[in-house]
């Protein structure tokens, strides 16, 4: 446990992944912007269900460079310090070539570059700066997928985008560790939340030799080591975390 609360931005987290990982650092005694883009009324039951005192609600788009920095504005206006940035907002659009005609190919592509890899390149911008002017030893990460390596052929542009944050992680690692911040990425397999319930089929879970697939808890866990002091070695580490589905 870490001994000195801190403040911890975690985007995308009014469901799933992020509300499990907001509600393992809020247990764990640090305060939590939960942010969130949409879908407000999950966000405040994130909000609702933390336990100890301190966490705030921001809302924003952080597919946009002005949402994002606004976004962690918001989060340091509230927390005072920003110890720790989880990037964990995405979206994931179906696009399989073959039945996908080239407008909405077009429209998919721009939409999950703007979220997912521009999201997450700007907060964490705006996220190490802020950490760089105060001296503060922070921690960033990254929410990635077993798809960056495996591939994903419906969802090339959740794939692509995914391999591309991993690598922006591993640039960031090296580029930060002069200041004392330390940059790794989770990379989950199938994950039972809320949005893909209906896809755990029993193939699904035959793709682990568990027989079954993740519970956010358990991405929550790994993103909460790699946010420790403890885990300042790992920094640029992409720790797979996907039950033995797929190894390289």
């Amino acid at each position: 446990m870490v001994s000195q609360s801190r403040g911890v931005l975690v985007t995308g987290a009014s469901r799933g992944i992020g509300r499990a990982i907001a509600t393992t650092f809020a247990e764990n005694g640090d305060r939590v912007a939960v942010h969130y883009s949409s879908r407000r009324e999950e966000a405040e039951r994130t909000l609702a269900g933390l336990p100890g005192d301190g966490h705030t609600l921001i809302g924003g788009d952080v597919g946009t460079a002005d949402g994002a920095a606004a976004i962690v504005e918001a989060a340091v206006a509230a927390l005072g310090t920003v110890h720790v940035l989880v990037n964990n907002a995405a979206v994931n659009l179906p696009q399989p070539l073959p039945s996908t005609d080239f407008e909405e190919w077009q429209r998919v592509w721009r939409q999950t570059v703007d979220v997912n890899l521009l999201g997450t390149a700007h907060t964490s911008y705006c996220a190490a700066r802020h950490m760089i002017d105060r001296g503060v030893p922070g921690r960033i990460v990254n929410i990635g997928s077993r798809g960056a390596s495996r591939g994903e052929p419906d969802h090339p542009a959740y794939g692509a985008t995914k391999a591309a944050i991993q690598a922006l992680g591993q640039s960031l690692a090296v580029s930060l560790a002069p200041h004392g911040i330390a940059v790794a990425s989770v990379a989950p397999g199938f994950v039972a939340t809320e949005r893909v319930a209906h896809r755990v089929t029993d193939e699904v879970k035959a793709q682990s030799p568990f027989g079954r697939v993740a519970t956010p808890p358990e991405i929550a866990a790994a993103v909460h080591y790699l946010a420790s002091p403890q885990a300042t070695w790992s920094s640029g580490a992409v720790l797979d975390v996907n039950g033995a589905s797929y190894l390289h």
